[in-house]
């Protein structure tokens, strides 16, 4: 367990613009910083941080919270990992109990896959240093290929000895259990239900997480014989899925952000020589086609790419298929390909640093120069193929989002393919025009498919039921949900009043030192709360006020109830803001703000959830109306229906309503 007042600095010194930044590009709004969500596709941002609020809100997907539940939500870290990540993070020591492998393996299986994978990470570094085997072998591998140790440490470079059972025998001898070995790829298993090491003779690649978690491995062969594959990593899990991944990203991230692009390169050598050359904003596909979960993972920090690999044909194909994915991203997209059949790293070996920082920042093309050339290459001056490259070109164009863009390069290719725009621009809209009606028939197949699977001839749910069943369910179904929305929505605002204007000074009726908090719920004492989330922030408050406090918002922003949470941070975010333009002396054009019309605004949430709980009451006096038969009750019930209905009209005509009941 983590001390209480560790935690509380923790949460203290986390500030939710840096450690957002770490994950997301935040570009300033107003008085909110806003990004790409990257809790769900978009590229139109949505993503809101309110510094002064310490918490993030996305109005996209409605993803809202802290610091805290922002790392527990995008790394799936249990509430004790999130503290010590942000621990580390702000160089805040961690008093807990000390812990063996055995005890924290034993903790729920996700978390025990990434313990098993850190302590893996370490066992690949200590053999690759501390033993003979790791020096001869590994070590001086990795100092032949011309990486510094440095880099080496950096990037947590290992080596797995030679050995069938080494790695399982430690791991199993240190508590951790078989199946998690086999589950995230360290051991596989033999008829015989035995164990033998995967990476076994390898040196090793670790590869991490965006907070650095180590999650899987790529381990290189040192031998020769061709039928030993060259790469081996580490299959899927709950913990890798190398679709969501990008090796180095963890290292990267802040360099991309500050130069504003991405280097994409193929393999994990490239990526540490660019590292050791100076050049940090690089990442690999490790070795596999580019994925829109690692655009996407990208696009949080840069709408920049420059693809960078080997002028062969497998790198020219790659670098095609990666550029048109990009684009469909919003991406802006560059390629740059190595003369001689050089990558980068074999750049940076043979001509240095220096040439290769001058060679990377002089032959970057745009994807229209880039593709167009090369595929007018194979055409050899015939008319039909060099039509194919132009539709070709043109089918890429057409993957962009943004028109402003699509209309740029439409008159880039036609300068550059000496063809007019208009012919382009019929082109580019015959490819719209079909992607569009096959997308139709996709869903008119899905459709046809569902409706074939359906019973045939089957009555509504509703035939078995008389006319007057149906007509008063569907009545009374839709007086019970529309009250239901209405009671939530007003209870809502009351909470919403209360987080945001609860400590501030009531200046109305000479109460201006008395906070609005108490004078609302006062008002409000004889209401009872059905929205669950509301009813404990308004209890929250009056226990408070009982002792003449009022609560920090922060505390229901943090609490372990997700409603309540997510209630509190909604209340208090609102994806606008407005504009500079206004309120200025230039224009002479000034809006009245919320806060300058408070008591009209407390007021009125008062009158409409008590308005709405009297109707309510109304309703229910009608209804045993009905079934009461002495004529002694019912000169009750009317007597109680008509102060009601007064009531009623007193606070309608306070709230500019007409009572028709």
């Amino acid at each position: 367990m983590i001390k209480k007042e560790t935690i509380e600095k923790v949460l203290d010194a986390a500030r939710i613009e840096e450690v957002v930044g770490d994950f997301v590009d935040l570009k300033k709004r107003g008085t909110s910083l806003i990004g790409n969500c990257p809790f769900h596709n978009e590229k139109t941002p949505s993503f809101h941080v309110s510094v002064p609020k310490g918490i993030y809100k996305c109005f996209g997907c409605g993803a809202g919270g802290d610091a805290l539940k922002f790392v527990m939500e995008l790394e799936k870290y249990s509430y004790p990992e999130a503290i010590r990540y942000l621990a580390d993070k702000y160089s805040i020591p961690v008093e807990e109990v000390e812990r063996s492998p055995a005890q924290l393996a034993a903790q729920d299986k996700r978390e025990s896959l990434y313990v098993l994978s850190a302590w893996a990470g370490k066992y690949f570094k200590e053999q690759l240093w501390n033993t003979p085997s790791g020096q001869s072998i590994g070590l001086t591998y990795f100092k032949e290929r011309g990486y510094q140790e440095s880099i080496i440490t950096k990037f947590d470079l290992g080596y797995s000895p030679d050995q069938w059972t080494a790695l399982s025998e430690a791991a199993v001898e240190s508590g951790f259990h078989k199946d998690y070995l086999k589950e995230i790829g360290l051991a596989i298993e033999r008829d015989d239900n035995s164990l033998y090491d995967r990476f076994r003779g390898r040196v090793i690649f670790p590869i991490h997480n965006l907070t650095g978690r180590v999650i899987g491995f790529g381990g290189r062969t040192l031998k020769t014989e061709k039928a030993v594959p060259k790469y081996v990593n580490s299959p899927e899990s709950d913990i890798y899925h190398k679709s969501d991944v990008l090796y180095g990203l963890h290292f990267a991230k802040k360099a991309i952000k500050d130069n504003d692009v991405c280097y994409l390169v193929e393999g994990y050598a490239d990526v540490l020589s660019m590292h050791q050359a100076g050049v940090e904003n690089v990442v690999s596909s490790s070795g596999t086609s580019l994925t829109s979960g690692q655009i996407r993972l990208i696009s949080r920090f840069t709408n920049n790419v420059v693809i960078l690999y080997d002028g062969d044909a497998a790198g020219i194909k790659a670098s095609l298929r990666g550029t048109d994915m990009l684009l469909e991203e919003g991406l802006n997209v560059k390629v740059l390909l190595f003369p001689d059949g050089n990558d980068p790293d074999s750049y940076i070996q043979r001509y240095g640093s220096t040439a290769f920082k001058e060679y990377i920042a002089k032959h970057q093309e745009d994807f229209i120069f880039y593709k167009t050339n090369i595929l007018l290459k194979d055409t050899d001056g015939d008319p039909i193929k060099r039509a194919e490259v132009i539709r070709e070109v043109v089918e890429s164009i057409a993957l962009i989002p943004d028109e402003i863009k699509v209309s740029v390069f439409i008159q880039q290719c036609s300068h550059l393919l000496d063809i007019e725009e208009r012919v382009l621009l019929t082109e580019l809209n015959k490819i719209r025009i079909q992607k569009a009606r096959a997308q139709d028939r996709k869903v008119q197949q899905a459709t046809k498919t569902f409706n074939e699977d359906a019973p045939v001839d089957t009555p509504p749910a509703d035939f078995f039921l008389t006319d007057d069943e149906r007509t008063q369910g569907t009545s009374s179904a839709g007086e019970e949900t529309q009250a239901t929305t209405s009671d939530t929505l007003q209870e809502r605002e009351i909470v919403r009043i209360l987080l945001i204007y609860g400590s501030e000074p009531a200046v109305w009726e000479g109460d201006g030192d008395i906070p609005v908090a108490p004078l609302l719920l006062n008002a409000l004492d004889d209401i009872t709360f059905e929205d669950r989330a509301s009813a404990f922030i308004v209890d929250t408050f009056k226990q408070k006020a009982e002792h003449f406090e009022i609560p920090d918002t922060k505390y229901f922003f943090s609490h372990e109830d997700k409603d309540v949470q997510d209630l509190a941070i909604t209340c208090v975010t609102t994806p606008y803001e407005l504009s500079p333009n206004w309120n200025d002396e230039k224009r002479k054009i000034y809006v009245r703000e919320e806060r300058e019309h408070l008591q009209e605004l407390t007021m009125q949430a008062i009158y409409r959830i008590k308005k709405r709980k009297v109707e309510k009451e109304m309703v229910r006096i009608r209804e045993e109306l009905k079934t009461t038969v002495t004529g002694e009750d019912i000169e009750i019930l009317l007597a109680k229906y008509q102060k009601l209905k007064e009531a009623a009209k007193v606070l309608g005509d306070f709230l500019g309503n007409i009572v028709v009941k």
